[in-house]
This record gives C-alpha cells, structure tokens and sequence, in this order.
C-alpha cells in the first residue's frame, strides 16, 4: 500500500487571463495562435492539470517535461511554456507554444501575474535555516491567529488556510503550486502568510515572484551537503533570501555564526536576536522557566521594551523561536504592548507544532517525545532540553535518510550517544540504500562519542520503540527523533503508511503505561 499523495491547492474560482495579454506583459517568443485562448492555471505535472492549465515542460535529468505535452493537452492544457528543445518536443501537438531560455526561472513571475498574487497580497513572512523554520512558523502563525487574523500557512509539515489542513509535498511548493496556494488564500480571505524557505526553494527558484514584508534566518549548521558542495555553498544558497528582490526587513538570529555572516551581507534593513549568552543583540532572550509542559521567556529590545511570555514546548531553542517570531511581528508593523496583551490572554502562545517534540505519553510511566529533528544540531538542542526536565535516563530511538546526506551521520549518532544514557539506532526512511548499511555507520558514529551511551541496534522501528519503551522506568524519557509528524516510511520508491506517534502510543499502551490522547 502506498501513501496518498497530498493534494495541489488551488483556487476554487480562478479568473481567466488572455494568453496574448501574457505574451505581451513578458514579451515571450511563441509558435501557433494565441487568438481566443484563456489560461486558467499553471502546473508541471500532468498529474495535477486541470482544463485550462498552461502546462510547463522542464528539462530534468532523465527526460524533459515537454516529452509529455501530447498527454497534457488530452488533459485539458490550452498552451505549454517550454524552452527551444521543448518547443520541437511539444510542436505535434498544436497547441500555442510559448518559449523562454529557462522555464524554471520564468516560473514564478509567470505563475504570479497568471494567479494576479502580486495584485494586493496579504502580509507575507518567510523563515529560512538549517532548524528551526517549521516551529518558528507555527510559532509566528499562532501569534498572528491570537491578533485576529486568518492566516495561511506552508511548512515541511503542513499547509494551512484559514482552519483548512493539508499535509505537504515539499517544504517549499514549486512556484506554480506556492502561487495557487496564496491565490486559494485570497479567496478565504486570508491576511497573513507564513512560509518556511528552504535552501533548495531559493536555488531552484520556488520563492520567485513573491516579495515577504519580513524575512528571518534562524541559524545554519551540518546539513543537505547532497545538495550543497559544502557549508560555504550552503550559506550562499540561503543569503538570497536577505536581498531587496526578495525580502522588505529582515530579523536574524545570532545562536549560530553565520548569523552575523547574514547581518555582513545582507541588503535589506535588518534586526538582530540573541538567545546565547555573551551574544548580544538588539532584542535578547533570557529563559526563565523550563517545564515539560512549556519553556518560558522574556524578550527584552531596543529602549528597554519586554515581553514575557512562554512556548507550549520544551527547549531553549523553541523559546528563541519564539521570540523571533514575536520580533518579526514587530517588524511587521504591530506593537510590542498589543502581542504581549494577546498572550497574555492565552496564557502565552498557543500553537500546536505537530511532531516537533511532540508528547505521546501520558501521566503514568516514561515521558515519550517523537520529534523531527534530523541534524546533530537537532539532537543536541533537543537531548539538552529533555535532560532538563528528567530526573532518570534518557533513551533515545533515531535513524538515518537514506539518499541524503550521509555525511552528517557519523556526527548524528556520536551527539545522540553523547546526550542520552541509552541509544536505539534503528530504521528511518532507507529509500534505495541498504538499511543494514545505514545502521553500521550509525554504531561507528555512537563508538565516537567521549562518553557513549549504551547501545542497543534494533530493526525494524516497529521493533526499536518497543525495546526503549521496555528499557524505560518511571521518571525516564524516551526520544523517538527523525519521523515527526511523518505519515510514511520511504523504502525503495514506495511510501508506506508509517506513523511513529501510533507505534510510540501503542508500544506505550502494551507495556501498561498511559498514552497521551491525540492532538
């Protein structure tokens, strides 16, 4: 069985647009009769076309998408955009064929004037980092949702519009899909977007055609080095976001060093926070209570203005998150006094972030938290703030991508057996690699540790939660990082339906102790 793949959203009412006007707005070079013809949407795949659509054929590594044309005018394409070579791949069809050097790049202005989103968009904020974007997100969403607005949401997790939920596809939607998406906000009147952009959403054009009010830059560690030649690469893939084209202020966090990189090289009006000691911003976050049911803080800024307040999440670092999103707010036009009074009535801020440190236990037996980190700088900030709150041991459950970057993976395991007592490394989503061979370099990694857990490798991870949940006692917390939120498990091209919250519940249920209800 294979997991569903979630929906494209688009808006329910689109308006036509004359494919001439569109030729004539970008001064496109094209083939065939452009007399008569209306677009209605956009899209790259023949999968998610509708009658109307303007249908893009990409080159790509194996075949390019023009090669499929024929099939997407029997689905109700009216035009295609493709480049020269597509152009003669598209010809036999008929269809008006309108040609750009590079279709990925023309993309989102294109998709923005077919979707008329840069016609009076709503406030528009965008976080990038290596962690932490998803709960800034959530964070930031739930404040907005406190103010009163009806907000939209795009993260790795979900997308949001209004009270509508849908799982995502890819923590950036491709530009045709982020363009729909705010056109189907529009309709439900939605005032405030939030984004998380990844790295990979910046180089290969996802974000283009959109302008945020306020951007952010959460921190940079060891990650996606399959995409990236190194961390250098890496830094540059995520500076565009801080340019004029792209982002009106900025608010950039200096937990990690190449925040002041960000700061250095940055062409937009910028702010700075600080969460570590000895690290000074111009808004500061001191933590003032750590709970396992929340982590308190005050914000403190410019001409002494503050705001206490607290996440309904464990860990320092979600606290700064926090707190960045409060900052961008103030960048965005609200006042300090008038979010602290909307928190204050919730009793700080109320945002649920699915499989972010999650709680799937309940009041009797080992705390169970399944989380989706997958970095060493995730473990480390999440070990640390689970040992905060736990008077035994902390176990741990991970894995590892396979046919992703596999050099982080000896730092994983060697920061997961430095922070807990006891380290389960398990199965995660092998994809075409050998999972026996993922774990083998998991163990040497673990072996690097100054102070090594003890280690227990255990497949599948059915099996894996079962055996920490058997090892846990009373008082001890158990650590199930990788999965999140995740509804599936990809092995060798197949995504089955996999849910670590339900395998963590039900290993919980079988030993006699309670599980926390659903969210």
């Amino acid at each position: 069985m294979t997991a569903r793949i979630p929906p494209v959203l688009r808006p329910e009412h689109p308006s036509a647009r004359s494919l001439a006007e569109l030729v004539s707005e970008f001064g496109l070079d094209y083939r065939g009769s452009l007399d008569h013809v209306e677009i209605r949407g956009v899209t790259l795949s023949t999968g998610d076309l509708h009658p109307g659509d303007l249908y893009v054929g990409m080159p790509g590594a194996h075949s390019h998408g023009a090669s499929y044309a024929e099939r997407a005018k029997e689905g109700g394409a009216v035009a295609v955009l493709t480049d020269a070579a597509g152009a003669e791949l598209a010809a036999p069809t008929g269809l008006p064929i309108l040609i750009v050097e590079s279709p990925r790049e023309a993309l989102g202005e294109i998709s923005a004037w077919v979707y008329r989103t840069n016609e009076h968009p709503p406030l528009l904020f965008g976080t990038t980092g290596t962690n932490g974007k998803t709960s800034t997100s959530y964070l930031l969403e739930g404040i907005l949702r406190q103010l009163g607005l009806v907000t939209g949401l795009s993260s790795t997790a979900e997308r949001h519009i209004g009270d509508l939920t849908v799982v995502s596809r890819l923590t950036t939607p491709e530009a045709s899909e982020m363009h729909a998406l705010l056109a189907r906000m529009r309709e439900s009147e939605v005032r405030a977007v939030v984004i998380e952009v990844s790295a990979q959403a910046l180089s290969r054009n996802r974000v283009d055609g959109l302008l945020f009010d306020v951007v952010a830059f959460t921190n940079l560690s060891h990650d996606h080095l399959d995409d990236y030649a190194d961390m250098e690469e890496y830094f540059q893939a995520k500076l565009p976001l801080f340019q004029p084209d792209r982002g009106k202020r900025g608010v950039v966090s200096l937990d990690s060093p190449y925040g002041q990189r960000v700061v250095d090289e940055s062409r937009i009006p910028l702010t700075t926070i600080s969460s570590t000691p000895g690290v000074v911003g111009e808004w500061n976050v001191e933590i003032t209570a750590e709970e396992a049911a929340y982590t308190a803080f005050t914000l403190t800024g410019p001409e002494g203005r503050t705001l206490s307040s607290r996440v309904p999440i464990i860990g320092r670092h979600m606290a700064a998150n926090g707190a960045l999103a409060i900052v961008m707010l103030v960048e965005a036009g609200f006042e300090l006094e008038a979010i602290g009074q909307a928190l204050e009535t919730h009793g700080g801020i109320d945002a649920y972030l699915p499989g972010r440190t999650e709680r799937v236990s309940g009041d009797t037996g080992p705390s169970v938290f399944v989380d989706f980190g997958h970095s060493p700088d995730a473990f480390l900030n999440t070990l640390a703030a689970v040992r905060t709150f736990t008077p035994g041991k902390v176990i741990m459950v991970f894995g590892a991508d396979g046919d992703r970057d596999a050099t982080k993976r000896h730092e994983m395991a060697r920061v997961a057996s430095e922070g807990s007592d006891i380290l389960v490394i398990t199965d995660h989503h092998p994809r075409f690699e050998n999972a026996a061979s993922i774990r083998a370099t998991l163990v040497e990694g673990a072996a690097l540790a100054e102070h090594p857990a003890e280690l227990h490798e255990v497949s599948p991870p059915e099996k894996a939660i079962r055996v920490a949940v058997s090892l846990a006692r009373e008082g001890d917390s158990i650590l199930w990082a990788g999965p999140g939120h995740q509804d599936y498990r990809d092995i060798e091209g197949v995504r089955t339906p996999y849910s670590a919250r339900e395998e963590a519940r039900s290993a919980l249920r079988e030993a006699g102790w309670d599980e926390a209800g659903r969210p």
